[in-house]
């Protein structure tokens, strides 16, 4: 069974977009793109909340 969780290889900030990518199956950098994009096209302050409460509630790949 595949979990949600935060790469600890393949990560920039706290690991969040590569976790979500490896988890999808789709290149991270393509996530942390899209991310950006979504943060500044809605409202950024929503966003990084989010991101903040995802590296909060996501276990790392090596506590799985």
């Amino acid at each position: 069974m595949r979990r949600l969780s935060k790469s600890t290889k393949d990560k920039k900030v706290s690991g969040v977009c590569a976790g979500v990518g490896q988890y999808f199956g789709i290149d991270p950098t393509i996530v942390r793109i899209g991310f950006v994009i979504l943060t500044l096209a809605t409202a950024v302050i929503p966003c990084l909340i989010g991101y903040i409460f995802a590296d909060w509630v996501m276990p790392k790949d090596n506590e799985v």
